[in-house]
């Protein structure tokens, strides 16, 4: 049995998921990283972006990832989409190894499981909300009649029914972006993948979407990954990764006495202003400076 909607060609190696359970399959991996690697050429030389990250993500489990600019962040969850392919290393995704796969099967499983949102939202600027929505349904062969009602309720789930007609230039930051997480919902994948979501909006704006975030979490029983500068959206994860020169620690939460490895001054440089509860505070230099978009 798959997800409702989602591609069974790409969806054979995983089991549904309850779309009422906030944690998933009990036992279950979504996702197992072993010995993963990322190299890259600059020049004459070769940047180490992840050095041997082992990683185990639950089905239906909520981690977020902070740390220094130009520490592997981003690369890491590259990977972990499919978008990029480890230098060595395995990334099992519901226990099917992506580095294995070929470039016309990682884009089905893209396609099918995997969500993305990212800071700058990504909406193509001469089509309607519900049109952008509509786009991660194409590649799943969805009819259309059935891709505009899938897409109509998806944007009605974020509270943008009555929006479904405006080009994104017609709407606000916070706006734009929870049409961004219907088109990523709307195929109901197994994986939502967040790079900075919250990265271009002002607090109040923040909140909101992070409480449509977690809400959709709980319902649908999603593996949320968010990589993130700002604390207060990382403290609402169930663990928090910190990726410091290409390797990565995980904790839980709940687990603020431990303290990471390092010094607390190891864990604020490139910017950062403040250690906290996992993690760095706002702006430590890896986005554009502040261009914050209200609600």
């Amino acid at each position: 049995m798959v997800r409702p909607g989602s591609h069974p060609a790409a969806l054979s190696h995983l089991a549904a998921v309850s779309h009422h359970s906030p944690f998933g399959r009990k036992g279950f991996l979504m996702y197992k990283l072993t010995g993963v690697t990322r190299d890259y050429s600059k020049g004459r030389g070769t940047v180490h972006a992840l050095q041997g990250v082992d990683l185990a993500i639950d089905d239906g489990e909520w981690l977020a990832i902070q740390g220094p600019t130009g520490h592997g962040k981003s690369t890491l969850l590259q990977i972990l989409g499919g978008l990029d392919k480890p230098t060595s290393g395995s990334v099992e995704l519901g226990g099917r190894d992506l580095t294995k796969l070929g470039e016309r099967q990682l884009t089905k499983v893209r396609a099918a499981s995997i969500g993305f949102i990212f800071q700058t939202f990504n909406l193509i600027p001469t089509l309607s909300a519900q049109e952008n929505v509509e786009t991660a349904l194409v590649p799943l062969g969805v009819t259309a009649d059935k891709r505009h009602e899938r897409a109509r309720r998806a944007l009605e789930d974020v509270g943008l029914g009555e929006r479904t007609r405006h080009l994104p230039s017609e709407l606000s930051g916070g706006q734009q972006q929870r049409v961004a997480v219907a088109r990523a919902l709307v195929k109901e994948p197994s994986v939502l993948l967040g790079d900075e979501p919250t990265g271009n909006l002002d607090e109040g704006t923040r909140d909101e979407i992070m409480a449509l975030l977690e809400e959709m979490w709980r319902e649908r029983g999603l593996t949320l990954v968010i990589v993130t500068h700002d604390s207060s959206v990382a403290r609402r994860a169930q663990k928090i990764g910190l990726m410091r020169n290409g390797r990565l620690e995980v904790r839980q939460v709940g687990d603020s006495r431990r303290p990471l490895a390092g010094s607390v001054d190891d864990y604020t440089t490139d910017g950062a202003k403040g250690y906290d509860v996992g993690g760095y505070d706002n702006d430590d230099g890896e986005r554009p400076p502040a261009r914050h978009a209200r609600a």
